[in-house]
C-alpha cells in the first residue's frame, strides 16, 4: 500500500493477538501499518509447532467468550465463518480426581445441574443463583470495565457504572464467594480452576472472577477446527486483506527517541520510522530495554516488585496409538490444590505432586494427528523465574506419562514418537517474557484497571503498549481487546498534523 501525503503510518511490534488486532483495527481506520515480529511465523504464544504429521498449539487451547472474537471480525464486515469454523466441545472438559473417578462437564445446562444435585444435594438450585449472580458480572464487566483504556479514573465516572460496581465482588475473595454456595470438595475445585492462572490464590482473588464460571458453563467451550492457530491464521489473512505488511524473521533491538518521540526502530533487517509505535511485545522488555534509560515508563524496582501470573512447563507429545479415558480437555487434580497453589505463589518452587492439564485434540479433530494416534499437549502451571533444565524438565514428563497412562490403563511411554518441552527458558528466548512468563500479570484487585501499567507512555508521545501486561489483561479474549483499546485510543486522540504533539 502506498502512502499518500497525508496519510498516517503505524508500526507494531510483535504479532501476537494484540499486535495483530491493534494493526487491523489502524489499518481499517487508514493508517499504512508495518507488523515486526521477531519470530518465523504470526501468533506469539499462539504459534504452531508441525511435525511429522503433528500439528501442536505452542500456548493457548482454551476457546472461551466466542463473542468477543466475532465481534471483532464482524467490525470489519467478516464473520469468523469466512475464516474457520467454531464447534463447541460437549463434554467441555473433565477432572480427574483418581484414576477411577472422573468427572464430566456437560455443555447442556440441564445436565451439568443433574451432575451438581448428584455430588451435593441441593448444589443444582444453588448453581442457578451463583451463575446468575457471575452472568451479571460478566455482562456489566464486559461492558463497564474490560474495555476502558484505563487512562484516568473518570472513566468510571458514570452512574451506570458505579451502580453496578457494588454486585461486582471486588472486595470479597473468589475462595469465600463460591463457599456461600458449595460445600463438596469436587464441585469447589472445579470452581476454582479457572482462578489457578490469575495470578493468585482463591484466597486472594476477587470474587468479580466468578464471570470466568459464567464464561465457562454458560458460554461454553470451543475449538476452532484444524487448531487454536486458526484464529491465528484468521486474523493474519484479515490484516494483510486490510493491507497490513507483515515482517517475520525481524526483531527490534532498539527504539531510537528524539524530542519524546521515536524517530526510529531499529531491527535486524534495518531501520523505520512510523507517527506512531504500538509495542505489542513484552511491556518489560521494551521498557526496560529497547528504550534508552531516561525514556521507560517505570523503574526496575517497579517491575520487581510487580505479581506475576504463574509461568508453565509444557510438553509436546506425539503418540502413535490411540488411548482410551481421555477427553479434548483434560484437568488432573488427583493431588492437593492448595499444595501446588503455595508452590506457585508463596514458596516460589516446583511442585512435589503438581496438578496438571492434557489437551488431546486429535480426540475432536482428525487433521493434528496421523491417523491412529494422538496428539497431547501437556501443561503443568508453575511460579514464574524458576530455574529449568534438562534433568527437571526429564523428571516431570516421566511423572505426567505415568500418571496419565495409570488413568488410561494403557502404558504408552514406548509409543511416544515425538516429545518437545518448553518452559521458563523458552518463554525468555521466544518472547523476552518478564522472569519467563506465561500469563502476564496477577490479576489482584491492586493491579487491575489504573493500576496496570499503561497503554500509553509516561516519556515518549506516539509509543503504545498492548498485550497481556497492560489492560485489561491475559487470554486471547483480552489480548484482542487490549489491541482495539489501543488502536481505538491512537485513532481519538491523533487528530490534525502528525508533527504536533496531539496526545
Amino acid at each position: 500500500m502506498r502512502k499518500t501525503a497525508y496519510q498516517k503510518s503505524a508500526i507494531v511490534i510483535g504479532s501476537g493477538f494484540a499486535g495483530l488486532s491493534s494493526a487491523i483495527c489502524l489499518a481499517a481506520e487508514g493508517y499504512e501499518v508495518t507488523v515486526i515480529e521477531k519470530n518465523s511465523q504470526t501468533g506469539g504464544r499462539a504459534r504452531m509447532l508441525e511435525t511429522s504429521g503433528f500439528r501442536f498449539d505452542m500456548g493457548p487451547s482454551w476457546y472461551w467468550m466466542p463473542e468477543v472474537i466475532q465481534q471483532f471480525f464482524k467490525r470489519f464486515g467478516r464473520s469468523l465463518d469466512d475464516y474457520f469454523h467454531l464447534q463447541r466441545l460437549d463434554p467441555s472438559y473433565q477432572v480427574i480426581f483418581s484414576r477411577d473417578e472422573a468427572v464430566s462437564v456437560p455443555a447442556d445446562y440441564t445436565a451439568l445441574k443433574k451432575l451438581f444435585e448428584s455430588i451435593e444435594p441441593g448444589s443444582g438450585a444453588r448453581l442457578d443463583s451463583f451463575l446468575q449472580e457471575a452472568g451479571y458480572k460478566y455482562q456489566h464487566g464486559m461492558q463497564h470495565f474490560v474495555r476502558k483504556p484505563g487512562q484516568s479514573i473518570t472513566e468510571f465516572m458514570d452512574r451506570k457504572l458505579l451502580s453496578s460496581l457494588f454486585r461486582m465482588d471486588m472486595l470479597t475473595s473468589f475462595h469465600k464467594h463460591v463457599r456461600k454456595y458449595f460445600s463438596h470438595p469436587r464441585l469447589l475445585q472445579i470452581l476454582e480452576f479457572p482462578v489457578l492462572f490469575l495470578g493468585a490464590a482463591p484466597e486472594k482473588i476477587p470474587a468479580l472472577y466468578s464471570m470466568m464460571n459464567y464464561a465457562d458453563m454458560q458460554l461454553g467451550t470451543w475449538y476452532p477446527l484444524g487448531g487454536m492457530h486458526r484464529l491465528v491464521s484468521g486474523m493474519t489473512t484479515l490484516a494483510l486483506e486490510m493491507g497490513v505488511e507483515i515482517l517475520t524473521d525481524t526483531e527490534v533491538f532498539k527504539l531510537n527517541v528524539q524530542h519524546k518521540k521515536i524517530k526510529h526502530v531499529h531491527t535486524t533487517r534495518g531501520c523505520f520510522s512510523a507517527d506512531v509505535v504500538v509495542a505489542a511485545a513484552d511491556y518489560h522488555h521494551v521498557d526496560q530495554q529497547l528504550l534508552p534509560p531516561e525514556y521507560s515508563s517505570y523503574s526496575a524496582r517497579y517491575w520487581e516488585t510487580r505479581k506475576m501470573a504463574p509461568s508453565c512447563l509444557l510438553y509436546y507429545v506425539g503418540v502413535n496409538k490411540k488411548l482410551p479415558r481421555l477427553q479434548h480437555h483434560n484437568l488432573f487434580f488427583e493431588s492437593d490444590f492448595s499444595q501446588h497453589a503455595s508452590c506457585i505463589y508463596h514458596t516460589r518452587s516446583w511442585p512435589e505432586n503438581p496438578l496438571y492439564y492434557v489437551c488431546c485434540p486429535s480426540k475432536t479433530d482428525r487433521t493434528v494427528a496421523p491417523p491412529g494416534m494422538e496428539n497431547l499437549f501437556f501443561l503443568i502451571p508453575t511460579a514464574p523465574g524458576l530455574a529449568d533444565n534438562a534433568t527437571i524438565r526429564s523428571y516431570y514428563f516421566d511423572l505426567l506419562v505415568e500418571r496419565t497412562a495409570a488413568f488410561c490403563g494403557e502404558d504408552f511411554a514406548e509409543n511416544i514418537v515425538f516429545r518437545q518441552s518448553y518452559a521458563h527458558s523458552n518463554f525468555v528466548a521466544d518472547y523476552h517474557a518478564f522472569k519467563g512468563n506465561a500469563y502476564g500479570l496477577a490479576n489482584t484487585l491492586d493491579q487491575t484497571a489504573l493500576l496496570k501499567p499503561s497503554i500509553r507512555s509516561k516519556r515518549v508521545q506516539n509509543l503504545f503498549f498492548a498485550g497481556q501486561l497492560t489492560v485489561p489483561g491475559p487470554g486471547v479474549p483480552p489480548a484482542i481487546i487490549s489491541g482495539q483499546l489501543v488502536a481505538d485510543y491512537i485513532i481519538k486522540h491523533y487528530k490534525g498534523k502528525m508533527d504536533e504533539s496531539v496526545i
